[in-house]
Parts: structure tokens; sequence; C-alpha cells
């Protein structure tokens, strides 16, 4: 038997999923989520090439951290200068941009390349209940 691999030219159209993200714990989402974006969830899956799909996520302000990683996990930033270490708690990057704790979590389960960067393209976050994607008919993850 020989083994096929995925290319772009083999490539079928990518589908729309939508997950609601209300009440999900934020780690185990976030695995999910990685995995349709890889595209390992198909038989097809091939490791350099992009099988994935599109996600929309919604209502990513009710997702749920557990123990106390809403006081106590802390997301950084620099800004190039000198003293620029910015700091946020994950309760309050909860409040102040919802999707980028959502976003932050996936992006850390990609591939660190070129590849990742696009199947981090294909993830669409959003706060609360309403998405423009309803034309793309999205299928609801159950």
């Amino acid at each position: 038997m020989k083994t096929t691999f995925a290319s772009r030219q083999t490539l079928t159209e990518r589908k729309w999923w939508l997950v609601d993200a209300d009440g999900k714990v934020l780690g185990r989402l976030a695995t999910e989520l990685a995995d349709v974006l890889r595209g390992k969830n198909k038989a097809i899956f091939t490791p350099h090439v992009d099988t994935g799909d599109f996600v929309v996520v919604i209502n990513a302000e009710k997702v749920k951290l557990t123990g106390k990683k809403l006081t106590d996990k802390m997301y950084y930033r620099h800004s190039g200068y000198i003293g620029g270490l910015k700091t946020i708690s994950a309760g309050d990057l909860l409040v102040k941009k919802p999707e980028a704790v959502i976003q932050h979590a996936v992006k850390g389960m990609l591939p660190k390349n070129r590849l990742g960067r696009s199947m981090i393209k294909k993830l669409k976050i959003y706060a609360g209940p309403e998405h423009p994607h309803e034309a793309q008919q999205p299928v609801p993850v159950v």
C-alpha cells in the first residue's frame, strides 16, 4: 500500500465550524481548536501542509479558567524600550479583550513557523454571540 500525502492541489474545500466557548475551560477548548486548525481530525492530515478548517468562536467572554488563574496567570509583552515590560492578569485581559485570551492559548499550540502563522489566520474569535460569518454557513460543533 502506498502512503498518500496531502498537497495544496489535492485539498478540497475547507469547512467552517462554529464553537460556543460559553462555560468551557480555556486549555481544553484551545486544544480542540488547534487540532481543527491543523487538520489533525482529518484522515488526510499531513504535518507539512495546512489541511485544517476555519473555526468561528463565539461567547469568548464566557470562557472559564480553573483554579486561581484569573488572578495569578499573567500575560507579558515588551515595548522594546528599557523598562518597557507590560503585564496584565488573565482576569483583566478577559474583561478588556476576551478574544486575546483564546488567541494566545491556541497560538501557543500551533507550529512556530510560517505554517502556524497561516493556520492562526483561520481562527475567528468574537466576544459575544454574534458573528459576521453567516454566509459561510458554519456547522456547530457539539
